[in-house]
Protein backbone atom coordinates (compact mmCIF):
# COMPACT_ATOMS: atom_id res chain seq x y z
CA UNK A 1 0.00 0.00 0.00
CA UNK A 2 1.49 3.61 -1.05
CA UNK A 3 2.04 5.87 1.73
CA UNK A 4 -0.08 9.31 1.39
CA UNK A 5 1.82 12.04 2.18
CA UNK A 6 0.32 14.55 4.35
CA UNK A 7 -0.67 18.42 2.71
CA UNK A 8 1.26 20.14 5.39
CA UNK A 9 4.83 18.52 4.79
CA UNK A 10 4.82 19.49 1.37
CA UNK A 11 7.18 22.18 0.36
CA UNK A 12 6.47 24.84 -2.48
CA UNK A 13 8.19 26.96 -5.03
CA UNK A 14 7.61 29.80 -7.06
CA UNK A 15 7.59 28.79 -10.41
CA UNK A 16 10.46 30.85 -12.81
CA UNK A 17 8.47 31.31 -15.56
CA UNK A 18 6.38 34.17 -13.78
CA UNK A 19 7.68 37.22 -12.73
CA UNK A 20 6.11 39.16 -9.40
CA UNK A 21 6.89 42.60 -7.87
CA UNK A 22 5.92 43.94 -4.14
CA UNK A 23 4.99 47.79 -4.54
CA UNK A 24 5.80 49.82 -1.05
CA UNK A 25 2.50 48.73 0.39
CA UNK A 26 3.45 44.99 0.12
CA UNK A 27 0.92 44.30 -1.81
CA UNK A 28 2.66 41.35 -4.37
CA UNK A 29 1.56 41.30 -8.32
CA UNK A 30 2.65 38.29 -10.47
CA UNK A 31 2.91 38.76 -14.10
CA UNK A 32 1.34 36.22 -16.68
CA UNK A 33 2.35 36.64 -20.16
CA UNK A 34 0.09 36.68 -23.10
CA UNK A 35 1.32 34.02 -25.62
CA UNK A 36 0.03 32.34 -28.25
CA UNK A 37 -1.50 33.58 -31.97
CA UNK A 38 -4.76 34.77 -30.96
CA UNK A 39 -2.56 36.73 -28.22
CA UNK A 40 -0.89 38.21 -30.28
CA UNK A 41 -3.12 39.63 -32.86
CA UNK A 42 -5.31 41.43 -29.82
CA UNK A 43 -1.94 42.61 -28.92
CA UNK A 44 -1.50 44.13 -32.21
CA UNK A 45 -4.90 44.97 -33.61
CA UNK A 46 -6.75 45.91 -30.00
CA UNK A 47 -3.78 47.10 -28.10
CA UNK A 48 -4.53 44.55 -25.42
CA UNK A 49 -1.12 43.99 -23.08
CA UNK A 50 1.39 41.52 -23.45
CA UNK A 51 1.69 40.72 -19.88
CA UNK A 52 -1.66 40.24 -17.55
CA UNK A 53 -1.40 41.10 -14.13
CA UNK A 54 -2.52 39.31 -11.16
CA UNK A 55 -2.93 41.15 -7.79
CA UNK A 56 -2.78 39.27 -4.90
CA UNK A 57 -4.86 40.58 -1.90
CA UNK A 58 -3.14 40.83 2.07
CA UNK A 59 -3.38 37.05 2.90
CA UNK A 60 -1.42 36.36 -0.27
CA UNK A 61 0.60 38.84 -0.62
CA UNK A 62 2.02 37.84 2.95
CA UNK A 63 2.32 34.30 1.94
CA UNK A 64 4.15 34.77 -1.50
CA UNK A 65 7.73 35.67 0.06
CA UNK A 66 7.59 32.85 2.27
CA UNK A 67 7.43 30.47 -0.61
CA UNK A 68 10.78 29.69 -0.72
CA UNK A 69 11.24 26.62 -1.71
CA UNK A 70 12.88 25.80 2.00
CA UNK A 71 9.40 26.19 4.01
CA UNK A 72 7.05 23.57 4.12
CA UNK A 73 3.22 24.40 4.84
CA UNK A 74 3.11 24.06 8.06
CA UNK A 75 5.89 26.04 8.55
CA UNK A 76 4.05 29.08 6.24
CA UNK A 77 1.15 28.41 8.37
CA UNK A 78 2.95 29.11 11.41
CA UNK A 79 4.15 32.66 10.15
CA UNK A 80 0.66 33.33 8.71
CA UNK A 81 -0.66 32.79 12.55
CA UNK A 82 1.62 34.90 14.10
CA UNK A 83 1.19 37.81 11.61
CA UNK A 84 -2.77 37.73 11.34
CA UNK A 85 -3.78 36.17 14.75
CA UNK A 86 -7.43 34.80 14.78
CA UNK A 87 -8.00 36.91 11.40
CA UNK A 88 -6.26 34.31 9.34
CA UNK A 89 -8.34 31.21 10.69
CA UNK A 90 -9.33 28.90 9.38
CA UNK A 91 -5.88 28.66 9.11
CA UNK A 92 -4.53 25.30 7.17
CA UNK A 93 -7.69 24.77 5.54
CA UNK A 94 -8.08 28.03 3.61
CA UNK A 95 -3.76 28.29 3.22
CA UNK A 96 -4.03 24.25 1.19
CA UNK A 97 -6.98 25.81 -0.74
CA UNK A 98 -4.83 28.70 -1.60
CA UNK A 99 -1.97 26.82 -2.67
CA UNK A 100 -4.02 24.16 -4.45
CA UNK A 101 -5.17 27.40 -6.36
CA UNK A 102 -1.24 28.65 -6.66
CA UNK A 103 -0.80 25.66 -7.90
CA UNK A 104 -3.68 24.87 -10.00
CA UNK A 105 -2.77 28.36 -12.08
CA UNK A 106 0.96 26.79 -12.28
CA UNK A 107 2.14 30.08 -10.16
CA UNK A 108 4.30 27.49 -7.93
CA UNK A 109 5.14 24.76 -8.41
CA UNK A 110 5.52 21.56 -5.71
CA UNK A 111 9.36 20.88 -4.61
CA UNK A 112 10.51 17.49 -4.76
Amino acid sequence: MKKQSNFLDLVFDKNEKYRSETDSQGGVTIFVENKGFFNTIMQKFFKKPRFSQVHLEEFGSFIWPLIDGERNVQQIGIKVKEHFGDKAEPLYPRLVQYLKMLSGYSFVILKK
